[in-house]
């Protein structure tokens, strides 16, 4: 994949921003990161140690270093992977469990999940270093259609769909679903694909509680028009240029409803 030209006509690196998000938009690590390099004193700016994240950056003409070295505009990455059940989607883990990162090569550049997928979810996980082409994957004015499939235990599962589709209200929110169908049945259990247009946190394992209902499993399928396809469990593989140019297409497909 040709990177993009971070130095000349990308223009998300022409304004002023902080210091923290600069570091993000270079693609050197998190704004969250960022800000505790920032405050420990190891990032400097055109020679100055510069403690605030806040301090506005010209990315054309300032010089940023992190513990004395030069940090420089990478190539974006943009990931997919196939989560397995049971890993988390963090850096690190206090108690010791797997996380997304244990998938990747040891020398893959720095990137971060766009999006979560709880523990006991599955499926397709975007990974990237671009902060902001993930921001608008996930910005709820420009959501891309996300599709799960979600095993229940549901002896009815139309009446389930009724309720979905009627939306539920979970602390305090009303949680909404683009579309619902039941894929298979069973005695005491059936396959749902459900679409969702907005992510909230847990949102289709809240709507399921707020229904009575419990989920065997959770399955994330699609992002926009990128489906996870055949890719194996625990497999990690660059999106294609292709697949990326979909992506940006359903983001600003998505931007001009508003």
């Amino acid at each position: 994949m040709k990177p993009l030209d971070h130095a000349g006509e990308d223009s998300r690196v022409s304004r002023a921003v902080g210091l923290a998000r600069a570091l993000s938009k270079l693609g050197y690590c998190s704004r969250s990161q960022a800000t505790v390099l920032i405050r420990d004193g190891l990032v400097r700016l055109n020679g100055r140690v510069r403690r605030d994240p806040e301090t506005p950056v010209d990315l054309r003409r300032d010089k940023i270093a992190v513990s004395e070295r030069s940090v420089a505009a990478r190539a974006f990455v943009y990931l997919m992977l196939n989560k397995p059940r049971g890993v988390i989607t963090t850096a690190s883990d206090e108690k010791g469990r797997a996380t997304v990162y244990n998938f990747l090569d040891k020398d893959a550049p720095w990137v971060a999940p766009v999006g979560r997928l709880d523990k006991a979810s599955e499926g397709l996980l975007l990974l990237t270093n671009d902060s902001e082409w993930a921001a608008g994957i996930l910005a709820p004015e420009s959501h891309v259609e996300k599709a799960y499939h979600v095993q229940i235990r549901s002896v009815d599962p139309d009446s389930v769909v009724g309720r979905l589709e009627r939306g539920t209200e979970s602390q305090g929110e009303l949680l909404r679903v683009r579309r619902v169908s039941v894929l298979r049945r069973g005695r005491s259990n059936a396959w749902l694909e459900i679409l969702l247009r907005e992510g909230k946190n847990r949102h289709i394992r809240r709507m399921m509680e707020a229904c009575g209902v419990e989920v065997v499993r959770l399955l994330r399928v699609s992002v926009g028009p990128l489906p996870l396809g055949s890719l194996a469990k625990g497999k990690v593989r660059e999106l294609s240029p292709k697949e990326k140019a979909a992506l940006d297409g359903a983001i600003a497909v998505q931007k001009s409803w508003r």
